[in-house]
């Protein structure tokens, strides 16, 4: 070969190595320019992401939502529950939001959020556990009473009245539905043909907020049911140690709220109508005569202990066919944690102290004694 060829030939392939590496460089160029725009883009669609999700669900409905956050609740647990209840966009922006804004010690309670709060809103609130938005409504259910004097209270207070509470307190097919969402508390014995009311003694005593103009009949009374079930479910195993039906404990703790105020004599009261029902006397308390006659009397008479009702506690032995009014947690516990004692009979003075006695007799002569 020649000194010309060989020349010839060092230039083309100098050529060719110099058109190789320019096609290099513009493959390497498109490929930093294509992922320069790819952190870009991505960058800004992340921030716009995140953004988004910083913001209200939807800031133009204030629906209210009620979230429950547990004790010892994790930020991610936190998260995964807003989200669930659609409080926030992406559980994990909040994770990193408040990993990144260091933001912790949220506080467990129950809160009432809405759609339109943003991220800060709703962390300024579980930070300080408390509920940013204010009770359109706050009715306060006090123990003791029954569903019609439930009925009254709300009346007064919600547009709708007595009549239309009791209507849905007493239809069939809301009754059912109750049931089959609760049901370890309702059992068939509330539909028993001689029940005045399915749901006396059903409807907790507690004070209720409610963050609707115009909250339904349903879903009050699906939420004081909701409450009883609560308080049940903590002495369940109890009531089943004491061989109670979930019908008989919330009728038991009924009779013992009625028949007195004061939360100490609860388990004394309950310790002797457990005497009582053991040694198969009547239990014989007049709060059940009164509910049996539908009427409020000062004083029970003699003719008023012979009305003939299944709940009448005078005329059947053992409870009363069902609840007589509602009750507090005390006195379900009372019924479950009972004071053990002798005693069969028990009377309050003119001054509304309390006085047991194992006879009969010895009930008279304080009967003598503190009343006559």
């Amino acid at each position: 070969m020649s000194k010309d060829d060989k020349h010839n030939g060092f230039q083309k392939n100098l050529i060719k190595r110099g058109e190789e590496a320019s096609k290099v460089r513009k493959i390497v160029a498109i490929i930093i320019v294509c992922f320069t725009l790819i952190i870009i883009i991505g960058s800004i669609s992340g921030y716009i992401y995140i953004n988004s999700a910083l913001e209200p669900v939807d800031e133009d409905n204030s629906t209210q939502v009620e979230v429950e956050i547990p004790i010892g609740s994790s930020s991610s647990t936190i998260a995964g529950i807003l989200e669930e209840n659609g409080i926030i966009k992406d559980a994990r922006v909040f994770r990193f939001y408040t990993k990144f804004n260091n933001v912790n010690e949220f506080q467990a309670g129950n809160y009432t959020f809405n759609t339109a709060m943003d991220m800060d809103e709703i962390i300024e609130s579980l930070q300080h556990g408390r509920v940013i938005i204010d009770a359109v409504h706050t009715v306060t259910i006090p123990e003791g009473l029954t569903v019609d004097q439930i009925a009254e209270i709300y009346s007064k207070q919600l547009d709708f009245s007595k009549e239309d509470f009791l209507e849905v307190a007493n239809d069939p097919d809301f009754i059912e539905e109750l049931m089959e969402k609760y049901p370890s508390l309702l059992t068939e014995d509330i539909l028993d043909d001689e029940i005045r009311t399915p749901l006396e003694g059903y409807m907790f005593a507690s004070t209720y907020d409610f963050y609707e103009e115009e909250p339904t009949i349903e879903s009050i009374i699906d939420r004081m049911v909701e409450q009883t079930n609560s308080i049940f479910q903590q002495y369940e195993g109890e009531i089943a140690e004491r061989d109670l039906t979930p019908h008989e404990a919330i009728t038991f703790a009924s009779v013992v709220e009625k028949e007195t105020a004061h939360e100490e004599e609860r388990p004394q009261i309950a310790g002797v109508f457990y005497n009582r029902l053991d040694e198969g006397i009547e239990l014989q308390t007049d709060p059940t005569v009164l509910y049996a006659k539908g009427e409020h009397q000062a004083v029970v008479t003699f003719e008023d202990l012979e009305v003939e009702s299944p709940y009448n506690t005078y005329f059947v032995k053992g409870l009363p066919i069902g609840p007589i009014s509602n009750f507090a947690e005390n006195s379900l516990k009372a019924v479950v944690s009972p004071e053990d004692s002798d005693y069969l009979f028990f009377l309050h003075d003119e001054d509304g102290n309390i006085h047991f006695a194992e006879t009969f007799e010895e009930h008279i002569e304080n009967r003598e004694k503190y009343i006559n």
